[in-house]
């Protein structure tokens, strides 16, 4: 299991997913991703988990997973998956997506909205990500944004989320698992999002059929996008409603999502028995 110095104690799933490991009959080991002198050839295989400075250091981070075997998520599916450009290819494959404006420089490239997220195409755990209610405020943050190298994006926010939270969907060995709501993290007026390590409220929940609809649909054309990677063992689709109350698919995360296992009682088995299938 992979993690990073800032993630391990933060991360909440390792406590959960070590003890079911063993009672797979598993041997795990808790290892950082860019710890020296490791021999990755040793394991049967290495399962990237809490490895969250990876946005910052997105050209190491792959190089390492370049060089791991057995590796999941594959690093084909992390490189297509730690950037949020691939929002534009789940677009293009016809699935529902918040609309997202890239790097816009007018008030008039902004998606219509009463108001706008602005995050950088390249973050997690909401870092440099903040709700604007005033267009040139969020204009001024994608600016920052790509002064800094970045490339910003900014998307309609949804005012769903305010109500209803966001569902995230887990997949763990390619089925469908638990859902869990999260409830907004960014307030209104805030701006840049501060406390990054709230989680928000997390409840765990029934999903529809249509929000399972629409998860298995965003999986089904990640098989058809990267056709020749490897199985997923785990996979997040964040979904929110959109106006009418059709669920819409905010974020997919492949690379080193939180499964919620606390949330999730049985879920640690299920990842432990999707990880020795694997190693079987």
């Amino acid at each position: 299991m992979v993690t990073s110095e800032r993630g391990q104690p933060l991360d909440p799933d390792l406590p959960l997913a070590v003890p079911a490991l063993v009672a797979a009959g598993l041997e795990p080991h808790v290892v950082r991703w860019d710890e020296p002198g490791v021999d990755w050839n040793s394991f049967a295989l290495t399962v990237v988990r809490s490895c969250w400075d990876y946005t910052w250091r997105l050209p190491e981070f792959l190089a390492w997973a370049e060089r791991v075997p057995r590796l999941r998520n594959p690093v084909d599916v992390m490189r297509w998956n730690a950037d949020k450009a691939y929002l534009g290819d789940l677009e293009r494959a016809g699935l529902p997506v918040v609309p997202t404006a890239w790097a816009p420089r007018a008030v008039d490239d902004l998606p219509e909205a009463a108001e706008w997220v602005v995050k950088p195409s390249v973050s997690a755990g909401s870092r440099d990500t903040a709700r604007w209610t005033d267009a040139h405020a969020a204009l001024a943050h994608a600016a920052d944004l790509a002064a800094a190298g970045r490339v910003a994006m900014v998307q309609p926010y949804q005012a769903s989320v305010d109500r209803l939270g966001e569902t995230a969907m887990l997949f763990l060995g390619g089925r469908f698992s638990h859902a869990v709501r999260k409830g907004p993290l960014l307030r209104r007026g805030e701006g840049v999002r501060q406390d990054r390590d709230s989680r928000g409220d997390l409840l765990p929940v029934e999903a529809s059929a249509a929000q399972r609809r629409a998860a298995e649909s965003v999986l089904d054309a990640v098989t058809a996008l990267l056709p020749g990677a490897a199985p997923l063992l785990f996979a997040r689709v964040d979904l929110v409603e959109d106006a009418e109350g059709r669920p819409i698919v905010l974020e997919l995360e492949l690379t080193e999502p939180s499964l919620f296992l606390p949330q999730a009682p049985h879920a640690a088995a299920r990842l432990a028995a999707a990880v020795a299938d694997i190693v079987a």
